[in-house]
């Protein structure tokens, strides 16, 4: 679920408005994400004075530590893609991690973390469990929407993404009452916890003809690749990229590498050779930090 950088930082709160956090055996109304996002801009702007926290959120007594996110995320046109993660938190014996009203996050995002170009969460907050009496286990996701009407993502946030984390404790305060004390609310950030690749899911097909073929006469190999474009929710041809054509003998599990062909201006593959005999025909990409790499299915040949 992404906040986009203008929505971050102005507006973060009405963007996360409809997402209620849960609440297990909370006395008031449950702590939403505008609430979780008003106490993090008045975090940010007050530690701006002088680096402060006068007039803002305390500062919460919790760290973060040994976050594991996946390598790479691979992202499509149209379907949810979630993604686990997991945490340690670090607290005071005065921080209550099992109240309804505390919540933490882990997050995911590019550029600064104080003025992020975007930044990703989970759906729902993550949750935590105890492993001693100032430590505990969390785990959350991270959840991206590429498909219309959402556009979690654009082609230009495929590449590297940074990690962080943030936990806030209303302590039973209800930023929507006339008596709301927002300096009785803790709340931390921590950026720079590690991160990972969100990648643009790529396809990649081939076709060897003619079949069959006399040995010794031409195979033309074509195919295309092509990678998510999340503007459009299609897919949209690979321009300038090396491929490698490859060919599995008939009874064997090794494919070797013919040759390198590169894709034209639409992400198309040709190439000839000559038949030896029966066999698998493939296109294979080695992949870039934006694309994954992908291995078209084997094209049977029957040469005679």
């Amino acid at each position: 679920m992404r906040i986009r950088a203008t929505v971050a930082a102005v507006s973060g709160a009405l963007a996360l408005s409809a997402l209620a956090v849960p609440a297990a055996q909370a006395d008031g109304p449950a702590p939403t994400r505008a609430d979780v996002a008003t106490i993090r801009q008045a975090a940010q702007a007050a530690s701006a004075k002088a680096g402060s926290r006068v007039g803002g959120p305390y500062a919460l007594n919790v760290s973060f530590s040994d976050f594991k996110i996946a390598r790479t995320i691979k992202v499509g046109t149209t379907n949810r893609v979630s993604t686990s993660v997991t945490y340690t938190l670090t607290h005071g014996a005065d921080v209550d991690i099992k109240a309804a009203d505390f919540i933490t996050d882990p997050i995911i995002y590019r550029g600064s973390f104080t003025a992020p170009d975007a930044w990703l969460l989970g759906d729902k907050p993550a949750k935590c469990t105890a492993v001693t009496a100032t430590t505990a286990t969390c785990k959350g996701t991270v959840d991206i929407y590429p498909g219309p009407g959402v556009h979690d993502l654009v082609n230009t946030d495929a590449g590297a993404w940074k990690a962080a984390a943030e936990a806030t404790a209303f302590n039973g305060q209800d930023p929507s009452a006339e008596e709301f004390d927002i300096t009785e609310v803790g709340y931390r950030s921590q950026s720079g916890l590690g991160g990972t690749t969100v990648q643009r899911y790529s396809k990649l097909t081939v076709n060897a003809s003619p079949e069959p073929v006399k040995k010794g006469k031409p195979i033309t190999v074509t195919g295309k690749l092509s990678r998510a474009n999340w503007e459009d929710n299609t897919y949209r041809g690979y321009t300038g990229q090396p491929v490698k054509l490859q060919f599995r003998k008939k009874g064997s599990d090794t494919y070797s590498t013919v040759r390198t062909v590169t894709t034209n201006s639409t992400g198309e593959l040709r190439t000839t050779v000559t038949a030896a005999g029966d066999g698998y025909f493939r296109y294979s990409f080695a992949g870039t930090t934006t694309t994954p790499a992908v291995n078209a299915t084997g094209d049977f040949v029957d040469v005679r």
